[in-house]
């Protein structure tokens, strides 16, 4: 049994390629729901792991503040200011009312009822041509061949990016969320560096588009809104940053879990084949399951209390979406994958509040094209050995996942 104490420290990024972390969770829950931990790499933090205390958190912005200028909503602290306290990257979800709803408005109309419709066609053009030029029978690699590939495709047409160049948007969105030796770059000085390559393309972008109010992609958008067309470098970053990871991580790494739950049984494998209305509920088990970011991170603007414990000003106040989201008390036999579940859809990982996911529904639309494109082409998909998870307390991703895929006899 794990034995909880103040040096516990749940966000250690050694204890979550393995999932060694949701067995602290566990007991986190059972045993200490508000946990303190006193001292790590990141400082003390707050642990909120049950789903209630993290609700309460997440729809309390008044008392729970996402600004950059206190730490914003990573536990790593060197995410947002690269090492400088004085060097903030602010966007608009590391900022409280009203410069965030002028900003999240500036962008929004890319995720608009009628921008939805047009992309669906698109999406399921682009997964019929990806999923056409995967081997039959022989082993490839999900998460390069198609989860990458197709969040690449979408991420370069909302920002109306050079398509022959959409790798790169790849790489910013894994160097953004990275921490220095956890496989994707070595040092904070490399980080910074590439961060820096991602402000200097976009920038460029941006002043080509200054004028055109007719456009519609995210850069266009930025560059033309009275809120956002005058961004310091750095909160222009920050908000091309978020829009990069906003728009590849959830989805990327939910159509590769997603694949990985339905391999392993078989018998929903052959039941979303017959029953296409399943798919809705499997993907939304899917997104609770899996929860693609792991944790939000608040800073207290005042005292606070919650699940009887104290929370003094200033102090940081970790949401840990993916313990939310296997809370017994919400979601029974939560370690399980469960797409009947009368629940299925209030899972924790769009957020709540003022900063719920804006483009939650896109990516719902490509999950859902997907998985109908899937079911039109394979009788069953088999996953060679575990997929491998990166090394992140805040990104729940996958490195790779060898597959083989079936059409029918």
């Amino acid at each position: 049994m794990t034995v909880l104490s103040p040096e516990t420290n749940v966000a250690d990024p050694r204890l979550w390629p393995d999932e060694t972390c949701l067995g602290i969770f566990e007991a986190m829950r059972r045993d200490d729901p508000v946990h303190y931990c006193k001292e790590s790499p990141y400082g003390p933090y707050w642990s909120v792991t049950r789903y209630e205390d993290i609700l309460a958190v997440d729809t309390n912005h008044e008392t729970f503040s996402s600004d950059a200028g206190l730490g914003g909503i990573v536990i790593d602290d060197d995410i947002v200011h690269g090492g400088d306290p004085n060097a903030v990257m602010r966007s608009f979800i590391t900022s409280d009312p009203p410069r965030h709803t002028a900003q999240r408005k500036a962008v929004n109309p890319v995720v608009s009822r009628p921008s939805l419709q047009d992309f669906e066609a698109l999406i399921r053009t682009r997964t019929q041509s990806v999923l056409d030029a995967l081997p039959s029978g022989e082993p490839f690699d999900w998460v390069e061949r198609v989860s990458i590939e197709l969040t690449t495709r979408m991420l370069a047409t909302l920002f109306d990016f050079p398509y022959e160049e959409r790798a790169k948007l790849t790489r910013w969105s894994d160097v953004i969320t990275a921490e220095p030796g956890t496989g994707v770059v070595d040092t904070q000085e490399q980080r910074i560096a590439e961060v820096f390559e991602c402000l200097d393309y976009f920038t460029r972008l941006k002043e080509a588009r200054r004028g055109k109010t007719d456009a519609h992609d995210l850069v266009s958008l930025l560059a033309n809104d009275p809120a956002t067309s005058d961004l310091e470098p750095l909160e222009f970053l920050g908000n091309i940053g978020l829009l990069i990871v906003g728009g590849n991580d959830t989805t990327r790494n939910t159509m590769t879990s997603s694949v990985w739950a339905a391999a392993r049984d078989p018998e929903l494998f052959a039941r979303l084949k017959a029953d296409r209305s399943a798919i809705d509920a499997m993907i939304a088990e899917t997104i609770r399951w899996q929860t693609p970011l792991a944790h939000m991170r608040r800073t207290a603007k005042t005292d606070a209390t919650l699940g009887g414990k104290t929370i003094r000003a200033g102090d940081k106040v970790v949401m840990w979406y993916v313990s939310g989201n296997r809370d017994e008390a919400m979601f029974p036999d939560g370690d399980s994958f469960n797409i009947d579940r009368e629940n299925v859809r209030r899972h924790l990982s769009f957020g709540f509040g003022i900063h719920r996911c804006m483009g939650l529904r896109l990516a719902e639309i490509q999950l859902r094209v997907l998985w109908e494109e899937i079911l039109e082409r394979w009788d069953r998909i088999e996953v060679a050995d575990r997929p491998t998870r990166v090394q992140s307390n805040f990104v729940r991703g996958f490195s790779d996942m060898t597959v083989r895929a079936y059409p029918p006899r």
